[in-house]
């Protein structure tokens, strides 16, 4: 028996299309993706929080509780970067326990936990509130090839992990580099070294995926991550009623309903081609590049990398943008490149290519890197990169958390934030939450004074 986890509400749109697919575009197809068979699907975490507040005035709680409504037989999953939470740095263990227990309140099943440097440190916390709460606690590895990335370095990693209580373990190869020899490899020794489930989590950039998905089957994989053929492909991950066709033909239980993901590929073609219209959906994002088994840039980073040089009119300096990433890479000791590590190197690499001089321009992400505010760094960071972004006078100092954070913000937000969740989500992005905040105060003062001349 072989299962599958659909991404096409998080991972696989967030790949294409930068996130945004608001909720009133695929809230018809949610019953039949109810009736799918799917062994989970993604719904929830990475980019969505910020897009739902940022763009598409959404509130992300919301959304979450109305697909667990349209969604009762079905886990919904959603991916937390540890310590990080859905952010870019790290947060008190009192926010991250009590992101946790909203997430799972309000209908989150399971949850995928990574951290972008592999620092288990920065999953501890996270795995130990999921098990508390009764969902399911997965963790991850951000896969990566590099000097100090081993299959004997993951397999460690996967022990610690285990011992630590999750309940399945996912390899999370975010730029789909993976090659179908190491899935097999790494799986088959993951097989080995702990009784759980194993989960294969690609993309197709590189034009890998199926084959690197087969073999990890072969090698024992219980689950794999699929999108449905509109929103699959490119940074995308493999289709799902491709691999289903496959793996049944070669003798599997893929455990899906033919005629539902049939329905649900249906249902998102004319979506696929009105954002192809739009230009939201750049054609570039849905072609294979062999190049990124060099540059190891993951869907999201790619598309989040083309808007960002499209906003600054700089195009053209694209290939430049990807050849120096792998550069500032090794500068920050081989990170793999999964938010928000991902979001940090790629910035940087953009401000390096056009300023035309590496580092003359910094950002504080990087900034905050280096002073070891992110973790346990994979390999050293270059000495001399570290000295020019952190000066030549600087001396490292602990960093202190605010564990009142939470009451704090409270109090400061008063009747703003009507809920536990609006609290959590000013916490995590405070300038575009609170402009949402106010958004829905104009907009519920609009509707009354709509109401009261309607009577009048």
């Amino acid at each position: 028996m072989i299962q599958f986890t659909e991404t096409v509400l998080r991972d696989a749109n967030q790949s294409l299309i930068a996130t945004r697919l608001p909720y009133d575009k695929f809230e018809p197809i949610l019953s039949t993706m109810d009736k799918a068979g799917y062994y989970s699907c993604e719904v929830w975490g990475g980019a969505t929080f910020d897009v739902c507040l940022r763009y598409l005035n959404e509130d992300p709680w919301e959304r979450l509780r109305k697909i667990r409504a349209a969604m009762p037989n079905t886990k919904l999953q959603m991916l937390l970067r540890g310590q990080n939470i859905l952010g870019y740095s790290h947060y008190p263990n009192d926010i991250v326990r009590r992101f946790v227990r909203a997430s799972v309140k309000n209908g989150i099943d399971i949850i995928r936990i990574f951290d972008a440097l592999n620092d288990v440190n920065n999953l501890k916390v996270a795995i130990e509130e999921t098990v508390k709460s009764g969902a399911i606690a997965s963790g991850a590895i951000s896969y990566t090839t590099s000097p100090v990335h081993t299959r004997e370095a993951y397999v460690k990693l996967v022990k610690e992990m285990a011992s630590m209580g999750v309940s399945s373990i996912c390899i999370k190869d975010m730029a789909g580099i993976m090659t179908p020899k190491n899935a097999y490899d790494l799986t088959s020794a993951i097989k080995d070294a702990v009784d759980l489930p194993v989960v294969i989590h690609t993309h197709c950039t590189a034009g890998m995926a199926f084959m690197t998905l087969l073999k990890a089957v072969e090698a024992g994989a219980d689950v794999i991550d699929t999108a449905i053929s509109p929103f699959s492909g490119g940074t995308s991950q493999p289709a799902t009623e491709t691999l289903y066709y496959a793996l049944k033909e070669l003798g599997y239980d893929p455990q899906l309903d033919e005629k539902a993901i049939n329905e649900i590929a249906d249902y998102f073609k004319p979506i696929r081609g009105e954002f192809i219209a739009s230009g939201t959906l750049n054609p570039v994002s849905l072609t294979t590049d062999t190049k990124c088994l060099t540059y190891q840039i993951p869907g999201g980073m790619m598309s989040n990398l083309l808007s960002q040089l499209k906003m600054l009119n700089a195009s053209d300096k694209f290939e430049e943008a990807l050849l120096e990433t792998p550069r500032v890479r090794a500068d920050m000791g081989y990170p793999p490149l999964v938010t928000p590590t991902s979001q940090m190197v790629g910035s940087q690499a953009v401000l390096n290519v056009m300023a035309g001089e590496r580092y003359k321009n910094i950002t504080n992400e990087v900034k905050a890197y280096c002073r070891g505010e992110y973790g346990r760094t994979p390999a050293p960071i270059n000495e001399e990169v570290k000295a020019k972004v952190l000066g030549p006078d600087y001396v490292p100092e602990e960093k202190v958390y605010n564990e009142n954070e939470f009451e704090e913000t409270k109090a400061k937000l008063g009747d703003k934030a009507r809920c536990e969740e609006d609290v959590l989500s000013y916490i995590a992005f405070p300038q575009v939450a609170e402009k949402f905040f106010d958004d829905r105060i104009a907009q519920e003062e609009k509707t009354l004074k709509y109401s009261i001349e309607r009577l009048d």
